[in-house]
């Protein structure tokens, strides 16, 4: 049977949230929605929500402060909305923790497919027919299932739904040079708009957390000129071995 994913969208118009509910709930999403943060928080007490459609201008408490709170508390993928269109302000919302970012107006099938490309999770199968379930580097495992980083000490590290999947692409293409575009298309599918600050940004993001000295990166170097390249061994784990 598929999962139905439950979809929460806060948005203080309600012509918007009704617009968006019909369009998702077409496609087969389950629906909520909130006005404001008050009424999000509730949402996500009550309900397991799947993923955030997160308006930036609300009434008061704006999602940019909203995204950095549940982020501190939540790892649900948060794609945010808004009117705004300046680079500036995407990239402020990535660095917040959001996981995409799509501005006003937006049709439903670029919506559609924005959220299909973060609630993706493709199957992990090697060329022996086994599942892959773990791929250890450096200091960490990586539970693909589990969509987790491990330390040493076997103690989560948490990352967002955006640093999983450009973290889960660099895993599994160890010592290759891969660029902007090539991480966007591979983390998130060739339905996201490019932008390459944000690509940056996650990086930035995964070296302070992987990295022992974030100054100096080791395990993820930037190849100037060309993009970046994971420069540890990699080693994977079956289900089945």
């Amino acid at each position: 049977m598929n999962e139905i994913h439950h979809i929460l969208i806060v948005d203080d118009h309600r012509e918007i949230r009704e617009l968006v509910q019909r369009a998702l709930q077409r496609e087969g999403f389950r629906v909520s929605q909130a006005a404001d943060g008050r009424a999000m928080r509730k949402q996500l007490a009550e309900h397991r929500i799947d993923l955030i459609l997160l308006d930036l201008m609300l009434p008061g408490e704006d999602g940019l402060s909203l995204c950095r709170s549940v982020r501190t508390q939540n790892l649900v993928p948060i794609i945010m909305l808004t009117a705004k269109g300046e680079e500036i302000d995407r990239v402020i919302g990535l660095e917040m923790g959001a996981d995409d970012y799509l501005p006003k107006p937006f049709g439903s099938r670029e919506l559609i497919a924005r959220i299909r490309a973060v609630l993706r999770r493709a199957p992990f199968v090697s060329d022996t027919g086994h599942s892959i379930w773990r791929y250890a580097f450096d200091r960490w495992v990586l539970d693909v299932e589990r969509r987790e980083l491990l330390g040493e000490d076997d103690v989560s590290m948490p990352l967002s739904s955006g640093e999983f999947d450009l973290l889960l692409v660099l895993v599994e293409r160890p010592q290759r040079v891969l660029n902007r575009e090539q991480l966007l298309d591979l983390a998130r599918g060739h339905d996201v708009i490019a932008l390459d600050r944000s690509i940056d940004t996650q990086i930035s993001r995964l070296r302070r957390k992987l990295e022992q000295d974030f100054t100096q990166p080791l395990l993820i170097k930037t190849i100037w000129g060309s993009g970046y390249m994971f420069t540890p061994t990699v080693k994977t784990l079956r289900r089945n071995d």
